[in-house]
C-alpha cells in the first residue's frame, strides 16, 4: 500500500484537531454530556470510519479495505473490554461525573501516543526480523489462555499500578476534587490533585492495552497506515462508548471469552504466518514450512464478525435469563 507522506501528515493533523477541539470544549465546560450528545458523536466517529473504509476499498482496493475493517473491529472490541477497567478506576478514585469526560479524553490522547510508539517499533521490527511474528502470536495465544482461564471473575478487581503507588507515596496530594486541573495551590504549596493520579492510572492502564492490540492488529494487516488509523478511529469514539453503554457493558458476560477466541485465532494466524515465511535455522532447518496455511484476510474478517456476534448474542441472553431468575428470587414463589 503505498502511502505519500501528504496522506500520513494529513490523518495526523485530522485527528489532533478532533482531539483539540475537544480539550477545548470540555476544558472550558466540563460536564456529564447528555444521551442525544453521545448518540450523534458516537454515530459521527462510526460513520466516519465505515467512510474511511469504503475510501480505502474504492482507492486502494478490496484487500487493504478489508484489513482495516478487521483491524478496526477487534480494535473496537478489545477497546470495549478496556472500559471494564475505565468503570473500575473512575470508581474507585470516586471521580465525579462532570470531570469523567477530561480524564477519559486526556487517556485517550496518552492511548494513541504510546500505540503510535507502539505501531512505529512493530513496523520497524517486521521490516527487519521476520521471526517477530513468532513473538507476537506466542504472546497472543498466552493473553487468550490467560482471558479464558479468568473469565470475567477479576472484572471488579483493579490492583494499582506500580507507577500510582509510588506517585501517592512521594508527590504532594490532595484527596478533594475541587476542580478537573491536575495540580492546584494549596496552603501556598503545589500539590497534585486526584485528577493527577487518575490520568497517570488510565495511562498505565493504556500502554498495557496496546501490548495486546497492537500486535493483535499486525495479524491482520501489514500496512502500518492502516494499523495507526483502525485504531485512531476505535478510540475516537471511546468516551461516548464509555457513558452511554456503562450499564451493558455489565451484560456483556461472555466478553472476555469472546476476546480470548477473538485473540487466540490471530495468534494463531500469526504462528502460521511465521512458519510460512520462516528464516530460523533451528525451524526446518531456515526454510519455510510448506504445510503452514496462510488465512486470507476475508476468512480472518468473517471469523472477527462471527465471534463478536456469538459473543454478544449469548451474552445478552444469558443477562436476560440471570436478570429473569433474579426477579423470580425477589417475589418469591407465588401461591397457587
Amino acid at each position: 500500500m503505498d502511502v505519500s507522506p501528504l496522506i500520513w501528515w494529513l490523518t495526523i493533523g485530522i485527528a489532533s484537531a478532533v482531539l483539540l477541539f475537544d480539550v477545548l470544549v470540555i476544558g472550558r465546560r466540563p460536564h456529564e454530556p447528555s444521551r442525544r450528545e453521545l448518540i450523534v458523536a458516537l454515530s459521527v466517529y462510526i460513520g466516519l470510519a465505515i467512510l474511511f473504509g469504503i475510501g480505502v476499498f474504492v482507492f486502494s482496493g478490496p484487500k487493504y479495505g478489508t484489513e482495516f475493517f478487521a483491524g478496526w473491529l477487534t480494535e473496537y472490541s478489545l477497546s470495549v473490554d478496556n472500559l471494564f477497567i475505565f468503570i473500575i478506576i473512575m470508581s474507585k478514585f470516586a471521580v465525579p461525573r462532570q470531570y469523567q469526560q477530561k480524564a477519559l479524553l486526556i487517556g485517550i490522547i496518552l492511548a494513541l501516543v504510546f500505540r503510535g510508539i507502539f505501531i512505529a517499533v512493530g513496523a520497524a521490527a517486521i521490516e527487519n526480523f521476520s521471526w517477530v511474528f513468532y513473538l507476537f502470536g506466542a504472546f497472543l495465544i498466552y493473553t487468550a489462555v490467560k482471558l479464558a482461564l479468568e473469565g470475567g471473575e477479576d472484572e471488579d478487581e483493579y490492583e494499582e499500578p506500580a507507577v500510582v503507588k509510588f506517585l501517592e507515596r512521594h508527590i504532594p496530594l490532595t484527596s478533594q476534587w475541587t476542580s478537573a486541573k491536575m495540580f492546584i495551590r494549596e496552603n501556598g504549596k503545589r500539590v497534585a490533585t486526584p485528577m493527577f493520579v487518575v490520568i497517570c492510572a488510565l495511562g498505565t492502564t493504556d500502554l498495557l492495552f496496546a501490548l495486546d492490540s497492537i500486535p493483535a492488529i499486525y495479524g491482520l494487516t501489514k500496512e502500518p497506515y492502516l494499523v495507526l488509523t483502525a485504531n485512531i478511529f476505535a478510540l475516537m469514539g471511546l468516551r461516548q462508548l464509555y457513558f452511554l453503554i456503562g450499564g451493558l457493558l455489565e451484560r456483556l458476560v461472555y466478553l472476555s471469552y469472546g476476546l480470548a477466541v477473538l485473540l487466540g485465532f490471530i495468534g494463531l494466524k500469526l504462528v502460521f504466518h511465521a512458519l510460512h515465511e520462516n528464516e530460523l535455522p533451528f525451524i526446518n532447518g531456515g526454510h519455510h514450512v510448506e504445510w503452514a496455511p496462510e488465512v486470507s484476510i476475508e476468512v480472518s474478517l468473517s471469523v472477527i464478525v462471527g465471534i463478536l456476534a456469538i459473543t454478544t448474542i449469548l451474552s445478552l441472553l444469558k443477562s436476560r435469563s440471570m436478570s429473569a431468575k433474579e426477579r423470580d428470587d425477589a417475589t418469591g414463589p407465588r401461591s397457587m
